[in-house]
């Protein structure tokens, strides 16, 4: 890994809790976050996901439990920690009267940069964000993708090697969603680790290589996205018949072939049934060949993230959690 830092762990917690008057927003939160990895944490408005975020970041002190970025102690050794660190939170913390050039100017000088320092990282950072044009434009001016491409921008003055994102994606566009994702992949592949919260299902399957889901305040699953999908159930085959007349027998055959009965669905011209074994689809196929079963399609699908959430948790991943006295979920940046 860049920058020194070769912990192996880039974030180790164990058992943290805060607690906004009777409510218990985080409630005894282990993470194990790799070096070099994206890590996501999953999880509905109010389940703590930013609470947990601005403990590791040294932005609140835990009520309870202990954490360490790259083996130092947050509480013990803030100032270091510190000095590990880029946050990005979900609001933009940079001054809209200001241009995109004056407001990194202004962070890097903030950071110890000389004034050709901050001029050659402002420069770099537009750039590298795709912001090049719009350099002397001032922030009011700037689309919410724009302001979210620049404040991730001065996170990154420092080149801190490791970066939380709190929710970096929230209220933008399909197109400029996609462009911070890559952006997110250059700074793992660059070095850095990132620990991104999403409430974003797609998002988290696209980005993390470990997930952990979070909900009103407990860590309820942790593991890969394949590891977790594998947890809630087995994969579903669904196919189509190019006659429907074929129906009833081609069901007759997925039953014989996957030794599955109640859980198979037919209906016009369709059929979805649980699969335990991928390879079983070869047997299916000649079977249906040897009967003259003609299919119009066929495929076999891992369950969703949405049914991984859903079955973990017993709701939606996009129903707000109640946190009835938890601080607002508002975090500033820090990159010190």
């Amino acid at each position: 890994m860049n920058n020194g830092h070769s912990n192996e762990w880039a974030v180790e917690a164990r058992g943290l809790v805060k607690t906004f008057g009777s409510n218990r927003a985080v409630d005894g939160v282990d993470l194990n976050v790799r070096a070099g990895s994206i890590y996501g944490v999953l999880g509905p408005n109010g389940a703590g996901k930013t609470t947990t975020i601005r403990m590791l970041a040294t932005l609140l002190r835990p009520d309870a439990g202990e954490a360490r970025i790259f083996g130092h102690d947050v509480a013990k050794e803030s100032h270091i920690v510190r000095q590990l660190i880029g946050v990005t939170g979900q609001y933009a913390s940079v001054d809209e009267s200001l241009s995109a050039t004056e407001n990194l100017i202004i962070f890097s000088r903030l950071l110890g940069l000389s004034r050709s320092e901050a001029r050659r990282k402002a420069a770099e950072l537009l750039e590298e964000f795709g912001l090049t044009e719009a350099a002397k434009r001032p922030l009011k001016h700037f689309s919410g993708g724009m302001r979210r491409r620049l404040d991730l921008a001065a996170s990154l003055i420092a080149q801190p090697p490791l970066i939380f994102l709190d929710e970096p994606t929230t209220g933008l566009d399909p197109r400029t969603r996609s462009q911070m994702w890559d952006t997110i992949r250059r700074l793992v592949d660059t070095g850095s680790t990132v620990l991104l919260t999403t409430q974003y299902l797609d998002e988290a399957d696209q980005l993390a290589d470990r997930i952990a889901v979070i909900d009103r305040g407990h860590v309820v699953a942790e593991g890969t996205v394949d590891e977790l999908k594998a947890s809630v159930g087995t994969s579903a085959l669904h196919l189509r018949v190019q006659h429907e007349g074929d129906v009833t027998n081609a069901r007759e055959i997925v039953e014989q072939v996957l030794d599955v009965r109640s859980s198979i669905t037919a209906e016009a011209g369709k059929i979805t049934a649980p699969m335990a074994d991928a390879d079983q689809v070869t047997d299916l196929l000649i079977a249906l060949r040897t009967r003259g079963i003609h299919l119009a399609e066929i495929s076999v699908q891992k369950p969703t993230l949405d049914e991984v959430f859903l079955t973990i948790t017993g709701h939606d991943a996009t129903e707000n959690v109640p946190q009835s006295s938890e601080q607002p979920d508002r975090m500033e940046e820090v990159s010190v």
